[in-house]
């Protein structure tokens, strides 16, 4: 389970690296894109390591197949913990604005947006909230860090 919660923190690093370095110098809707699919592999990380864990303590046999099934699942077994299930609908929403078709607006500039059309509204991921959104796994994986290990993270 620490392996797995320590390469999602390697992998919240790559992410970093897409955000604050590729992004700033290829400012295109691909780098974004790349950098959505980087945050999904960090939940899907993390959402492991929970599973991991409630197998180990005999809360559930076997891990589901797919990562939507195992979000399903952490979500039933942890119904109780709102803060966790806060974060698995935001996985949720990642995951529903990768797969949905996409428009580009402003591409090669500071203001470079990927703008996906929702049900009711539109979603427009820029720069800015695409920091936003690392800002906030980043406190998903110190959460889960605290929750799963019970001790702060010690960086390399």
């Amino acid at each position: 389970m620490n392996e797995i919660l320590l390469e999602a923190r390697d992998e919240l690093k790559r992410l970093e690296h897409i955000i604050y370095v590729s992004l700033k110098y290829t400012r295109t809707v691909d780098v974004i894109t790349n950098a959505l699919n980087r945050m999904v592999s960090t939940y899907d990380l993390v959402v492991d390591a929970f599973l991991e864990r409630a197998q180990e303590e005999g809360q559930i046999e076997s891990l589901p197949k797919s990562p939507a099934l195992r979000a399903r699942r952490l979500a039933e077994i942890r119904e109780n913990d709102q803060e966790l299930l806060k974060y698995l609908k935001f996985y949720t929403f990642l995951k529903n604005i990768l797969t949905l078709p996409y428009s580009r607006r402003q591409e090669y500039r500071r203001h470079v947006t990927r703008i996906v059309p929702l049900e009711n509204s539109t979603a427009e991921l820029c720069i800015d909230n695409l920091t936003n959104a690392e800002k906030y796994l980043h406190k998903f994986v110190t959460y889960a860090w605290h929750t799963l290990v019970g001790k702060p993270e010690e960086d390399d």
